[in-house]
């Protein structure tokens, strides 16, 4: 039954994206049901919708909070002042998908419409974690290079989601690597380097 006068607005946003996050935390995209979350709440499925707007841009909140996590993951272990940063950032990226692989795979298996514009504020949350690798790329090149860090910081991204991706799905382990991590920093260093850096 709906408890529609238990919650402020504010904090029924935020119990929906809690339980919304935990729910796809244990089944996954494929696996989610928003029935099954506003059940948990004590809500109507229609409660959830009336909050975020549709379905979709439910899913494209709970998937920024991961992106939210997932910053921070990274910056918890930049903040240990590691030896090799970059071989952290790489490793932080590894390990956050592989403790976190349902909300991190939900990233990218849910798609919002051409009609339905991710929302600015959620657009700047997840931009952090961008930015946060292209301040880390820069701080590697020379003063020339500067300008290329935020090109070169997407690139290196994608290199090693593709590494991680191929990691967690077990297409590494068909092809015969048994070390995807250590060759995703690899090939991060070597572009990197070839920035005219030699760290």
């Amino acid at each position: 039954m709906a408890r529609r006068s238990d919650h402020t607005r504010a904090q029924l946003e935020a119990l929906i994206l809690a339980e919304g996050h935990r729910h796809m935390a244990q089944v996954g995209f494929a696996g989610f049901s928003s029935r099954e979350v506003a059940r948990q709440i004590g809500y109507s499925v229609g409660t959830l919708f009336n909050v975020f707007g549709s379905y979709d841009r439910l899913i494209a909140a709970i998937n920024t909070r991961t992106f939210e996590l997932w910053t921070e993951w990274l910056q918890n272990r930049l903040a240990q002042d590691p030896p090799d940063r970059l071989a952290a950032l790489v490793e932080g990226y590894f390990s956050f998908a592989a403790e976190n692989t349902h909300v991190w795979m939900a990233i990218y298996d849910h798609r919002l419409p051409p009609d339905v514009p991710l929302p600015e504020d959620y657009a700047e949350r997840r931009g952090r974690l961008t930015e946060l690798v292209v301040t880390e790329i820069a701080a590697l090149l020379p003063a020339a290079r500067q300008a290329d860090a935020p090109r070169l910081a997407r690139s290196l991204i994608a290199t090693v989601h593709g590494h991680c991706t191929f990691a967690l799905n077990g297409s590494f382990a068909l092809m015969g690597e048994d070390d995807p991590l250590a060759l995703a920093v690899q090939r991060v260093r070597e572009a990197v380097h070839g920035c005219g850096t030699d760290r």
